[in-house]
């Protein structure tokens, strides 16, 4: 991409490669967005002259002497976000609203210069982690147009893999924020939830969801959650951090790895290949490998569609619109309606459960300075997704569903190739607030982790 995000002392500031500057850069991202329509990453395109009008207002400011710490940085926004004077669609045309005002997230980041270029594709209303859930297309990972991206914040993770914007958001309920990044070769940052305010948030689980960050390097996605995080009063989901959430995690770290005998890839063992290869570098990395009990993660992450947290997400939906009328994908309802078989009494009993699973994920964090988990365990082809859209993308999250359940903050960084071209990353994991450290753990072994000879290739 033409553009990234520098650290200078505390502040960040925009570098731009070839010395192009903001007004080049955002002609060059448009440039890039109009050839490559077919990518089906955007729903919604801002007219590229009220992006450069909004830039020289920036600039302008910024010569006079404000502290613009993003101007003219480019980035994207998932289509269940509000910006203001764009659709909101949630992938979903009969839902579409157009907002007065922008989500506090995107409120943060224009009021710090960045420009907004549009609205991303997504699996409507974030039911999903394939990016094959869209009336608007399905969206294929920039590595090989015959797989999944991963979703639901599909559109988003593409935008920044295809070098379309610096950086997008996304949301991430059980995995949305992490699955699509791992199948771009890219970063993403999934913070605490109530770290960022989801005012402005077409809701989905509301206990759960959290604004997500898609970028190049952890540098970057730093860079944007500095700007983006913080207790909002208005959002009663937002939440005061227990402490800092800061903290650091030193050159010798523990980290938690699972048994390779219990790694599950779905019937493509290669992937577990890679997740060995990323654990040995991790050691070599200064880490100790600590062999833990998945058990607690897995029946956690059972709990998110197989249990009646998809009634929270059916509620949700049903009161923003008629969830039984035709506009829904067949897909969408398919998943909605799954909720009508659960009771309250199957709530509170799976509430209990979820306790208890936290009990036991405290205990096995108390030995560990993180957890790393493949991202996925495997990508599927589009074709494969369509005929089986149920099974295969609650396979996708496999490795994700269980970490807004078990309050634990994430990021995504990639880690090897496939030998059919897919990238594949991994996840850091560590309890909620402790988004810094894992940030700086991240950084620490950016360039360590990834496999040496990672390189997107070109779509078929």
């Amino acid at each position: 991409m033409s553009q990234s995000i520098a650290r200078s002392g505390t502040r960040h500031e925009v570098t731009a490669k070839n010395s192009m500057s903001p007004l080049e850069a955002i002609d060059v991202a448009y440039d890039r967005i109009e050839a490559e329509r077919d990518r089906n990453c955007w729903i919604h395109v801002r007219p590229r002259d009220e992006a450069r009008e909004e830039c020289r207002r920036f600039m302008a400011r910024a010569r006079a002497g404000e502290s613009l710490p993003l101007l003219g940085i480019s980035f994207g926004v998932k289509d269940n976000i509000d910006v203001a004077g764009m659709p909101t669609t949630a992938g979903c045309p009969a839902f579409s609203y157009t907002p007065w005002h922008s989500a506090r997230s995107v409120e943060r980041l224009v009021a710090a210069g960045a420009i907004c270029l549009g609205k991303t594709n997504l699996d409507q209303f974030a039911t999903g982690l394939s990016g094959a859930r869209s009336p608007y297309g399905s969206c294929a990972s920039v590595a090989d147009a015959r797989y999944v991206s991963g979703g639901s914040s599909s559109g988003s993770a593409v935008a920044v893999a295809a070098g379309h914007v610096a950086f997008a958001l996304g949301t991430d309920t059980g995995g949305s924020g992490r699955i699509p990044a791992g199948f771009n070769g890219i970063v993403g940052i999934k913070p605490t939830v109530g770290l960022v305010s989801s005012r402005g948030l077409v809701p989905n689980c509301p206990t759960l969801d959290c604004v997500s960050v898609f970028c190049n390097t952890i540098t970057d996605g730093e860079a944007v959650l500095d700007v983006i995080e913080g207790f909002d009063p208005e959002d009663p989901y937002s939440r005061l951090p227990k402490g800092l959430s800061g903290g650091k995690v030193g050159p010798w770290f523990r980290f938690g790895r699972i048994a390779a005998a219990h790694v599950e890839c779905f019937g493509m063992p290669e992937c577990g290949e890679l997740y060995e290869r990323a654990c040995e570098r991790l050691s070599q990395a200064g880490g100790t490998p600590i062999e833990i009990d998945f058990a607690p993660f897995r029946e956690t992450g059972e709990l998110m569609f197989n249990g009646p947290w998809v009634s929270e997400r059916r509620s949700a939906i049903a009161s923003l619109m008629e969830i039984e009328a035709p506009p829904l994908l067949e897909v969408t309802g398919a998943v909605l309606k799954s909720a009508l078989g659960y009771s309250a009494v199957d709530a509170f009993g799976a509430i209990h459960t979820l306790y208890r699973l936290r009990r036991d994920a405290e205990k096995i964090f108390a030995g560990i300075d993180v957890l790393m988990v493949p991202t996925a365990p495997r990508p599927f082809t589009l074709e494969e997704m369509h005929r089986d859209p149920i099974t295969l993308n609650n396979r996708l999250g496999y490795y994700s569903y269980f970490a807004n359940l078990l309050d634990l903050c994430g990021v995504a960084i990639p880690n090897a190739t496939l030998s059919n071209g897919m990238p594949m990353g991994v996840t850091l994991l560590a309890p909620a607030w402790q988004d810094r450290a894992l940030i700086g753990l991240a950084r620490q072994i950016e360039g360590k982790c990834s496999g040496a000879a990672f390189e997107l290739k070109s779509r078929a």
